[in-house]
């Protein structure tokens, strides 16, 4: 039996379409806050347990017979490292067989600022005892071409990155990736540095963008804290703007650059390209 927690969410809901291509729906439990989003998993057979990060005592129960377990990082910044705590005490008391973490890229050196949960997290595991994988993933190219149409509307590409590159892939990317670590045995104690095949820079986005799209889009560089003040302008809230001016600036540093080449050889398939991806938002 495989646990995905977060399951409801875009990166969990891929890793259980993976899954089902491979294993029969009943040996998959969909670990959810919201019982009633997880109704299409349901359908298909997926089992749906009640499991919520904020309520540490509902974990023991939505574990309880897994094998396998996939805890996939909660998305409240913050407050990650205390939620996972939950999940990994519940992995040791019912005897999880492997325990998945889906970190962040070179999550012991990174100077991204979001990689200190990660590291925080990574250490209570290891301390826990359970075996344990690490699927450290690097940035999803969706986080870039989100911001697309505000690319249009704005003639321009803004950011910090400088001349940085990102070695990014699509979230189904890594969702297959995360889906074959659990698929096959002997993993416990692996760490896997999972990136795109290529990687860009973000002047280098902005020319595909005009590329597909006809229209003159350029890159404008900012200073970090200038940058994070356009985000704030343009609607995101503080600690989103200041995630996402940090990013830039950790790639700028070589922080989602990888060449290893990872993820690739565990799906068995070169990653998405960006001119795919960017064609898919347009």
């Amino acid at each position: 039996m495989i646990v995905v927690t977060g399951a409801t969410g875009q990166l969990g809901h891929l890793v259980i379409k993976a899954l089902l291509k491979k294993i029969p729906a009943s040996n998959i439990v969909a670990a959810v806050r919201n019982v009633e989003k997880a109704q299409d998993l349901a359908a298909l057979g997926v089992q749906i347990r009640h499991a919520d990060y904020n309520l540490p005592a509902t974990w023991d129960a939505a574990l309880q017979g897994a094998d396998k377990v996939l805890l996939i990082s909660s998305s409240e910044v913050g407050q990650r490292a205390k939620q996972h705590r939950a999940v990994i005490a519940a992995a040791k008391k019912v005897g999880v067989k492997l325990l998945a973490y889906t970190s962040v890229l070179r999550a012991d050196t990174s100077p991204l600022g979001l990689a200190a949960e990660h590291k925080e997290t990574e250490e209570n595991i290891r301390a826990s005892g359970v075996p344990f994988v690490l699927l450290r993933h690097g940035w999803y190219t969706e986080n870039y071409t989100a911001g697309i149409p505000g690319a249009l509307a704005h003639g321009a590409v803004y950011g910090c990155a400088g001349d940085g590159k990102i070695s990014s892939a699509t979230r189904a990317d890594y969702a297959e990736a995360d889906a074959a670590v659990l698929l096959v045995e002997n993993q416990a104690g692996k760490i896997y540095e999972l990136a795109g095949d290529s990687a860009y820079t973000l002047s280098e986005f902005a020319a595909e963008i005009s590329r597909q799209s006809g229209k003159n889009i350029g890159y404008v560089n900012l200073p970090q804290a200038e940058y994070k003040n356009v985000l704030i302008k343009v609607g995101l809230p503080e600690f989103v703007a200041e995630l996402l001016s940090d990013s830039d600036s950790g790639v700028a540093k070589g922080a989602l650059f990888d060449e290893g080449q990872q993820l690739s050889k565990l799906i068995g398939r070169p990653t998405t390209s960006l001119a795919v991806a960017v064609k898919a938002a347009l």
